[in-house]
């Protein structure tokens, strides 16, 4: 056995086959759910896993999954990699031009779909010719396309697929693509090995404790372990940080519950439901409205059951944090964070905030490094954050950005990451925020991130996203694209300004903001900086 992803699933469901493992809300509020125990996961993984491999679907194929949260997600993720073939995740959100892009970017043979992108999925198939089997989950709407190629119905691949677990011998050296990216420019693939992605994004199987030393102990830990935890990754499963909270969870032999999608209220009445103790969630655009309804219309939910409550992928403001700690005392609040391309890098300290900045306490192998030189800089100088050992191959398609980013040095394999951080005496490490965003404003560097810490502590924002716009003497001033409360006193400039000059240097200050009624993110809560700088330029509608 290795340090393969379906090789340990299968050795934990031999351990707890009766467990339960999934609780998925297809429709919250409705209160229909469905059920599954660990050994009912594998046989459906199985079932799909062998439809596809009568298709023709084999080891190192790449397979598509362009679905909501639920069962059917998790159940082609293991199908695929009982196959050795590599699942793909697919942002629900792309339009038809965007999925033609992804879907002959990742190299997909086959997809696996939600019935209600039908039309976006046949619009993008003419040019698609390598795709050449579809699975199709529930029902299309009345008048939706006939894709060239018939949808087999998930229900009918199940019912025709073989439950027995009779594949051949795997590898860890068997991959997983996360495609990551689109707010900046065109989304990138991760390659990953499995094994690299068990130590770096899922702690080796105790991402707080001793990580596994041989593969079989994983399951002999949860086999001597009791159960009781409930894991609820909240953002869609294709965003990173959803689909590593499931695989930890399913490593410690726990259950996960999910909802199709993320709406705060329902999200908190399964929480008192399900007795939920671990909650995983994306920044503020998550935190926020769970915050406010915690404290409206859902008041007096018994959170009790709450042990943690993470974030990553987004940072979470200290005002919001402050909310919810007056809220659910009892529960552990973690900022932390990591990347597609680093798994996990480490926590946020207690005093990290606007007036400290974003601080870290980070793992062994994380380190700020000289892009240039490639060498850890000395305390105070700012460079890029950076991980050794357990990293990623680099990215599919594109040998010009992966010996960009990903290298060798002194035996260890590193990779170079987009953030902009400094270290201190201490090994604290400071995050300045994502170089590709940095403001450079009559030659100083402003981080839209610290900004956008600063003017959420106003109590009328919302939330907020930064963005440099071009300005004639400076080169760029910093544009400030604000959501205001529903009930917040009016807000201008001049009192944006007046709030950020106790928490900012003046060059930082916002000289110009747009006021929308939302702020365009992506499902996880990840910032659209190409959004927000089109609406500070005056080239989109806000």
């Amino acid at each position: 056995m290795e340090y393969n992803l379906a090789d340990l699933f299968e050795s934990i469901v031999d351990a707890v086959p009766d467990r339960e493992a999934l609780v998925s809300y297809d429709h919250p509020g409705t209160g229909a759910e469905r059920r599954l125990t660990y050994a009912e996961l594998d046989r459906a993984a199985n079932r799909l896993a062998h439809h596809l491999a009568d298709r023709g679907i084999g080891p190192g194929d790449h397979v598509g999954l362009h679905l909501y949260n639920g069962v059917a997600y998790l159940q082609s993720v293991y199908a695929c990699l009982k196959l050795r073939a590599v699942p793909v995740n697919v942002n629900y959100r792309y339009v038809e031009e965007e999925l033609v892009y992804l879907f002959r970017d990742a190299d997909l043979v086959a997809l696996v779909f939600d019935a209600e992108f039908t039309d976006r999925v046949a619009g993008a198939l003419p040019r698609t010719p390598a795709l050449r089997h579809l699975v199709r989950v529930g029902t299309p709407p009345d008048g939706a396309a006939a894709p060239r190629i018939a949808p087999v119905p998930l229900a009918e691949a199940e019912a025709a697929g073989s439950p027995a677990r009779d594949f051949g011998p795997r590898s860890a050296d068997d991959r997983i693509i996360v495609y990551t990216g689109g707010t900046t420019g065109m989304p990138k693939g991760v390659v990953w090995r499995h094994e690299d992605l068990f130590f770096s994004g899922m702690g080796g199987g105790a991402p707080t404790g001793e990580p596994v030393a041989r593969p079989e102990e994983l399951a002999q830990r949860v086999a001597a372990g009791g159960e009781g935890l409930v894991f609820f990754p909240t953002p869609p499963l294709m965003h990173g940080t959803s689909m590593l909270t499931a695989f930890i969870a399913f490593h410690f032999g726990q259950k996960v519950v999910v909802h199709r999608k993320f709406t705060p209220e329902e999200t908190l009445r399964t929480l008192e439901r399900e007795r939920v103790t671990c909650v995983s969630l994306v920044g503020d655009a998550m935190l926020r409205p769970l915050v406010d309804a915690l404290a409206g219309p859902l008041k007096g939910t018994d959170c009790s059951s709450l042990f943690s409550v993470s974030s990553s992928g987004a940072v979470l403001s200290d005002t919001v944090r402050a909310q919810f700690r007056a809220l659910v005392p009892n529960a552990l609040l973690l900022n932390n964070f990591g990347s597609s391309e680093s798994g996990f890098n480490g926590t946020a300290t207690d005093d990290s905030g606007p007036d400290q900045g974003f601080r870290l306490n980070v793992n062994s192998r994380t380190a700020v490094l000289d892009p240039a030189t490639r060498r850890p800089v000395a305390p105070g100088e700012v460079g890029r954050l950076a991980l050794r050992g357990h990293v990623p191959l680099g990215y599919h398609n594109d040998p010009a950005k992966t010996a960009e980013t990903f290298f060798e040095a002194d035996g260890d394999r590193w990779v170079l990451l987009g953030d902009m951080a400094t270290v201190g005496p201490d090994g604290v490490v400071t995050v300045l925020g994502r170089g590709s965003q940095c403001i450079n404003s009559g030659g100083e560097k402003i981080y839209p991130e610290e900004v956008e810490q600063a003017l959420k502590a106003h109590p009328a924002v919302y939330d907020v996203l930064v963005a440099g716009v071009p300005d004639d003497r400076w080169g760029s001033r910093v544009a400030a694209v604000v959501q205001l409360r529903p009930d917040a006193d009016p807000l201008d400039l001049t009192g944006i300004q007046s709030h950020c000059r106790t928490r900012l240097a003046g060059y930082k200050i916002p000289r110009q903001v747009v006021f929308t009624d939302r702020i365009q993110r992506s499902p996880s809560g990840k910032a659209d900086y190409r959004w927000a700088k089109a609406v500070a330029s005056g080239e989109a509608e806000a």
